[in-house]
């Protein structure tokens, strides 16, 4: 099961005094349990359309020339754009980087598991190198004050915690044992 999906639930038509009318979908996109939405134009559909055919065999694309202002042709459209995209999904395992982001998925270069290993069957220099974050490690959470059995206190950690969250807690003491100030 691939972790993105789409679905268009809806269109809307758009005028301007500027250019023709023309129909805009809604494209809900569900990607690792985010859902967020898109709109595309036909036109928009049409070019990805151009430029998958240079890498895979996209599914058809509904027709290009219908009467956009017939409501039940805009739906078999719509419906007819939706079954694309999901066709594309189901049909490859990796997403074509141009379907990412025509759908605005942040994507990352795609690397085989095994080449987290060092893999010496790569087919470029550039794919086998992983880029990594510098990554800071803690047992425990450094900004808990250390436990009542802790014979060794961080007075560092204790200082720091007291001075953002308690600024006006008095730092801790010794116990004296004096008798009474006389």
């Amino acid at each position: 099961m691939h972790p993105t999906r789409v679905s268009i639930p809806s269109f809307r038509s758009e005028n301007n005094s500027m250019e023709k009318g023309y129909t805009v979908f809604k494209i809900d996109v569900l990607v690792n349990g985010r859902l967020y939405s898109v709109e595309k134009r036909y036109s928009e559909f049409h070019a990805l359309h151009k430029m998958l055919k240079k890498s895979i065999k996209p599914p058809e694309i509904p027709s290009k020339h219908v009467r956009n202002w017939v409501p039940k042709v805009l739906e078999q459209r719509r419906h007819g754009l939706e079954l694309y995209l999901q066709t594309i999904i189901m049909e490859n395992e990796v997403l074509p980087k141009i379907f990412l982001d025509f759908l605005n998925i942040r994507h990352f270069p795609s690397v085989p598991k095994t080449e987290s290993c060092g893999s010496f069957d790569t087919e470029s220099d550039e794919l086998s190198k992983l880029s990594h974050q510098p990554v800071t490690l803690f047992l425990r959470d450094p900004y808990l004050l250390p436990s009542a059995h802790d014979s060794l206190s961080n007075v560092v950690i204790e200082g720091v915690v007291h001075g953002v969250f308690y600024p006006d807690l008095q730092p801790r003491r010794a116990s004296r044992r004096h008798g009474p100030i006389c």
